[in-house]
């Protein structure tokens, strides 16, 4: 059997951890030689070779601010460089608050003192719709722009969320950030579409990587998100993997615009 990304090029943001880098690892199993870029260029550049090691695929890697116009549009002309084209890009890096630290164990967002937005600085919202919102624009438009230079078309997926949709109190900006990305990818989709180019996004439910290391480890934290899951667990990074390698792949086609939710029913009813 053919491999599902076989001969293809993509690139891949926030590609050195979680749901980027399964992602990553997934697309490099399934054919696709890859341009990583994250902000962490040491777990980048371990990441980069630890796959290419794995796979056996040509694995490269760029340090990357996505808030940044003239990184992300250098990044996209780095892959075609590189490798003379451009089929796909995945924007996964995001932040779940303004001081979010990879791993690290955040206080519970539902306190009222710490986390409502009426007790939060500005800056932390701008700085979430910096990186969650304003950074995917700036890499799908990067994409994008590289993707019609080339003639091809090609698949851009962005990382929403479940919170997008279901509105969590203390995680404001995060939720408004990824309610934000559905209707960039809708938008997008629209006028990308006489190009050939495919815009879809992904909302994840709760999945065991380093941002839900905090709730993982607080039985309060922990009992909310079972509260809320119907289906009593946390979601893998090797689920959602699955699901941008279906976005990623001919075999969604037919699918643009679209927000698949892998979030264990979080947003049915």
């Amino acid at each position: 059997m053919d491999s599902k990304l076989k001969g293809r090029v993509a690139v891949i943001t926030g590609g050195a951890s979680g749901l980027g880098r399964a992602s990553a690892e997934r697309f490099a199993a399934e054919g696709a030689d890859l341009v990583l870029a994250d902000l962490n260029a040491r777990a980048g550049e371990e990441t980069a070779a630890a796959i290419a090691a794995e796979t056996g695929r040509q694995v490269e890697f760029v340090a990357l601010d996505v808030t940044d116009e003239d990184q992300t549009e250098a990044l996209m002309r780095h892959a075609v460089d590189a490798f003379g084209r451009l089929d796909v890009v995945l924007a996964a890096a995001g932040v779940s608050s303004a001081g979010y630290v990879s791993g690290q164990v955040t206080v519970r967002i539902d306190d009222p003192e710490t986390n409502y937005l009426i007790n939060k600085p500005a800056a932390d919202w701008r700085r979430v719709l910096d990186i969650n919102l304003t950074g995917v624009m700036l890499t799908a438009r990067a994409a994008a722009q590289a993707m019609i230079g080339l003639g091809n078309g090609g698949s851009i997926i962005s990382i929403a969320s479940v919170a997008g949709r279901v509105p969590l109190p203390g995680a404001a900006e995060y939720c408004v950030s990824k309610a934000g990305v559905i209707m960039l990818t809708q938008v997008l989709a629209r006028e990308l579409a006489d190009h050939g180019i495919r815009v879809n996004a992904i909302g994840p439910g709760f999945i065991e990587t380093p941002m839900t290391a905090g709730i993982r480890q607080d039985p309060e934290g922990l009992e909310m998100v079972m509260a809320m899951t119907p289906l009593q667990r946390f979601g893998q990074p090797s689920e959602i993997a699955s699901t941008a390698l279906f976005l990623a792949s001919d075999e969604s086609s037919y699918f643009t615009g679209q927000t698949l939710f892998p979030s264990g029913g979080i947003n049915v009813g």
